[in-house]
């Protein structure tokens, strides 16, 4: 964990972002370990707050969560606000109980798309987990089973279209590689670029699996 750990307290030391929090997000393609990556991290800094993205998304809004993101997340983190959302329950179709966010020094969001344009200027962070789309496109409906083979039909087709017309690669800070024991961090074109703020990863840093 020792490597992870120097990575998370990089992160921490970062300016906040929104308002008092540092909000550090975790991006790629569907299937990339994006879920598995952000929890070690989460865990690595104390048990931060970590936000999944498909909570705020539903079938009819594949990414179109970015109104209740900033209404229910973004703008009470900015005041220093308990945030409050109600999760999407992609069974039954429909929002469920509410969910606390703390205002926490630094506070995750994980999913695709989590790096947009209209969530950049809330990060201190942006990390891109570095597996392509067909690659990670199989370990889903690997994943997930024949049973949502036509949900990934047309799950494959948005994401497609989200990255064309708002790619979140270009700005990442990091580029985050899993290997088969714990992950490569290597500068990204954002921070290589000074488009983003710059973190200064180490080239090769290894973590649990």
């Amino acid at each position: 964990m020792d490597d992870l750990a120097r990575h998370a307290d990089e992160l921490a030391a970062l300016p906040p972002s929104c308002g008092p929090v540092r909000l550090v997000a975790v991006d790629g393609h569907a299937g990339s370990g994006k879920s598995t990556f952000a929890a070690r991290l989460a865990a690595a800094l104390g048990g931060a707050p970590l936000l999944h993205l498909d909570h705020l998304a539903t079938h009819e809004e594949l990414f179109g969560w970015t109104g209740r993101l900033r209404e229910q997340v973004l703008r009470p983190l900015s005041r220093g606000e308990r945030a409050r959302y109600a999760p999407y329950d992609w069974t039954e179709r429909r929002f469920g109980p509410a969910r606390a966010l703390e205002p926490a020094p630094v506070v995750l969001v994980e999913g695709v798309g989590a790096g947009r344009r209209e969530v950049r200027p809330w990060l201190a962070a942006l990390c891109w987990m570095e597996l392509d789309r067909e690659t990670s496109w199989e370990r889903g409906r690997r994943r997930d089973g024949a049973g949502l083979t036509g949900f990934w039909d047309g799950w494959t087709l948005a994401e497609e279209r989200h990255f064309a017309e708002d790619p979140s690669r270009p700005y990442a800070d990091a580029l985050v590689r899993q290997l088969p024991e714990g992950y490569a961090w290597l500068p990204g074109p954002g921070a290589t670029a000074g488009a983003n703020r710059n973190v200064t990863y180490r080239s090769h840093g290894t973590a649990p699996y």
